[in-house]
């Protein structure tokens, strides 16, 4: 079974070595889902929302919200953004779940 969970975070960052309106600062409103798999447990949850909030914010929000990216990349594409994401989180949930997937975008 699948469950996700939408946040939404700010960040700055530019692009080096690209040619257009992206190499300079700028921002953006992200919107990350993340996807888990696991078997509903006795207490008819996968994993209590609370606990999937509490294990994003500590994990990427706190490292991501508000921040230039590219003093935590040193190529902040939404591709490396999500594969950030994705190893920060992988090991970080209880060993019933599994981190499905992450989805990024603007």
């Amino acid at each position: 079974m699948f469950i996700y969970k939408e946040f939404k975070f700010n960040s700055a960052h530019h692009l080096p070595n690209y040619n257009g309106k992206c190499e300079e600062v700028h921002g953006h409103t992200y919107k990350l889902r993340v996807t888990l798999e696991g078997d509903v447990q006795k207490d008819g949850m996968i994993l209590d929302f609370k606990e999937i909030e509490r294990i994003v914010a500590k994990g990427i929000l706190e490292k991501l919200d508000h921040k230039d990216l590219n003093t935590v990349l040193d190529h902040p594409t939404a591709e490396n953004i999500a594969v950030y994401i994705y190893k920060n989180l992988k090991e970080k949930f209880p060993k019933h779940v599994s981190l499905h997937k992450v989805k990024l975008w603007e």
